[in-house]
Parts: structure tokens; sequence; C-alpha cells
């Protein structure tokens, strides 16, 4: 079935936003993304968007938990494997598992079957969300809104990557192992300092008061409304060119150098902030790969860490006592700043 979502190449500007969702693209393992803005800035088409725009994944046929082959896999396909001696293998394409406010614990892990357990005497596992999760983005809209009791769920998933159900004598286990995208608007409230530090990247996004851009946004909206595969026809050139250029840089990421004066650049930049742990460097580190991979550079530039720094450290910076919120964050700036003259 042909798709019809909005083009991600279409969106108008938002760079920063399609920046941080195209590298954790590249590298899962940076940790997700959360999305710092107003109401009806294009947060969630974009991250549909790209979802539809990437190469299909590959799963196990018939898996309710999305299980790749090469693994880790769940109890169903593990018990499968030993009996049939291979898998069946299909693909399909990513999705975007919305995570509710408001919802349940079981909606979330997945719980027993109960009607199978009543009607044929055995136990069965019935799939949630994180069981959907897997291998595709999992968004949370509002996220500063999620009970603590669900953050702490996905903060436990999200680290170990498998989920392991102890409960009502069935005990299983599946992958879940999800892209976490978040958006929230910062006027309804904090979010958690445990849930902030988990996702590798954010960006700050606002209305966009070009007269000029607004009305092209307009323009393309109109388009797509309107005249629906005539735009998509127009923008699969572009489409097509940045899904291939994002599985290059896949290909690329393992073969990146790191050289020592990425080292350098990085400590000085998070020991002339302040921040907790090392995680920051850790994701500022991946971020820049990433980075150097979808430019096509085989080595990593001070250029590209300067470019993701905001983006892996902004989220991160803890304020001293009686200072203003925006110090830090000027002082991260000033830093960059002040980098870039002597490397670039």
């Amino acid at each position: 079935m042909k798709s019809h979502q909005y083009p991600f190449s279409a969106i108008v500007n938002q760079e920063e936003l399609k920046l941080g969702l195209i590298l954790n693209v590249i590298d899962p393992s940076i940790g997700g993304l959360l999305i710092v803005g107003e109401r009806g800035t294009g947060k969630s088409t974009a991250v549909r968007a790209l979802a539809n725009l990437l190469p299909e994944i590959t799963v196990v046929k018939d898996c309710p938990f999305n299980c790749n082959p090469q693994g880790p896999l769940c109890t169903y396909c593990e018990e499968l494997l030993k009996v049939e001696g291979t898998l069946p293998v299909t693909s399909k394409k990513m999705e975007v598992v919305e995570l509710p406010l408001g919802v349940t614990e079981d909606r979330v892990l997945g719980t027993l079957d109960l009607e199978y357990a009543l009607r044929y005497g055995r136990r069965k596992f019935e799939p949630g969300i994180l069981a959907n999760a897997n291998q595709n983005f999992l968004y949370i809209d509002e996220v500063n809104l999620l009970e603590d009791h669900i953050v702490d769920l996905l903060l436990d998933v999200s680290a170990m990557g498998i989920h392991r159900v102890e409960r009502e004598g069935l005990s299983f286990v599946h992958p879940s192992r999800f892209i976490l995208v978040g958006s929230m608007n910062p006027e309804e409230g904090d979010l958690r300092p445990q849930f902030l530090d988990r996702f590798g990247l954010s960006v700050k996004i606002k209305t966009i008061t070009s007269k000029e851009e607004r009305k092209e946004i307009l323009r393309r909206r109109l388009r797509f409304d309107l005249e629906r595969e005539e735009f998509l026809r127009e923008w699969e050139p572009e489409e097509q060119a940045l899904r291939e250029k994002i599985i290059r840089a896949r290909e690329l990421l393992p073969k990146v150098e790191t050289t020592e004066v990425i080292l350098d650049l990085i400590v000085e930049l998070t020991t002339g902030v302040t921040l907790d742990g090392h995680r920051g460097d850790i994701v500022l580190l991946k971020a820049t790969r990433a980075l150097s991979a979808f430019e096509g550079e085989s080595f990593t530039k001070p250029e590209h860490l300067l470019k993701v720094a905001p983006l892996a450290l902004r989220h991160r910076l803890k304020r001293k006592p009686f200072e203003a919120p925006e110090e830090e964050e000027r002082k991260l700036y000033d830093l960059l700043s002040l980098l870039s003259r002597k490397n670039l």
C-alpha cells in the first residue's frame, strides 16, 4: 500500500529537529531525542515523515515483537529456532508507536492473555506497547506530563533493551530496542532530571516568524492536501537521495575514526560547563561520529563536534544556586564560540 505521509524533505526549516532525528537513525545507541517547543510546530509530522522515509526493517515473520533475526530474540522465536533450526524472515516499514498519557502499566508492559488462558488452559503473553515499539520509534507527546511510575518503567527498559516478564506464573523475555522521541511544551512543566538525562539529544524548536517561510509552509501544505500524488512525486527524488545518504552513513559509521583532537575537544567542553556524570561525553562522541558518517567523512572533524554539541549537552546543564536558567547555557555557547575560533 502506497504511503501518503508528508515528505520529510518538504518540512520547512526546523533543521535542528531534522538533524537530531537523522543522527538517532544512523546510530540508535545515541539514546533518542527530546523535542522542546510550542504546539503546532511540526514535531510529530517530522517523526512520522522520517519513519516513512527510512528503508524497511528486517523482522521474524509473524513475530508480534518485531524480533530482528540477528537477535536478540523473544522467547517464542528462541523456541522456534530450536525446533526448526531457522527463522522465517520478512521486511516491514518502520512505525511510530505512540505512548498516550494516562496509559496503564499493563498496556505498556503487556499482560497475561486471559481469554486464551480460559479457552485453552495455557498461559500466553499479550504484547504491550514496548513490544510494538521494538525496532520502531516510540513517540511520547507531552512527555513531561507522563506519570512517574510509567517513566520508571521506560527508564528500565530503555537502558536494558530487553523486557523481562515474571508475573502470574508467566516467564517471558522479548527485545524492546526503540528510538525514543519525546516532545514537550516547557510552559506546561518540567521533565524529571532522571528522564531528561536519558534522552541522548535535545532540540528546541519555535514557531517560524519569517513571513516568506510561513507562506511556503502554507503553499506546501495546500498542495499536499489538494494535489497529493503530484506533490509526493515532486519530492520523491529528494526523499530517495536522503534515504540513500542515511543508508551509506549507517554502513560508514563503524569505520569512522575518532581523532585525539576530538577527544580533547569533548573533554574541554564537558569540563567547561556544569554536568553530572559522563553520559554527556559519550553521547557527544556518538553524535559527532554519526554526523561525520552522514557527511560521508571517514574521520571526525571539529566542525562536526561543534555542530552537535548543543544538542547533546544543552538539556544536561546544571545551574548553580541563584543562577538564572539561561546562564549555564550562555556559558556553553561562549565556550563553543571560543573553541570554534581556535579549531576552525
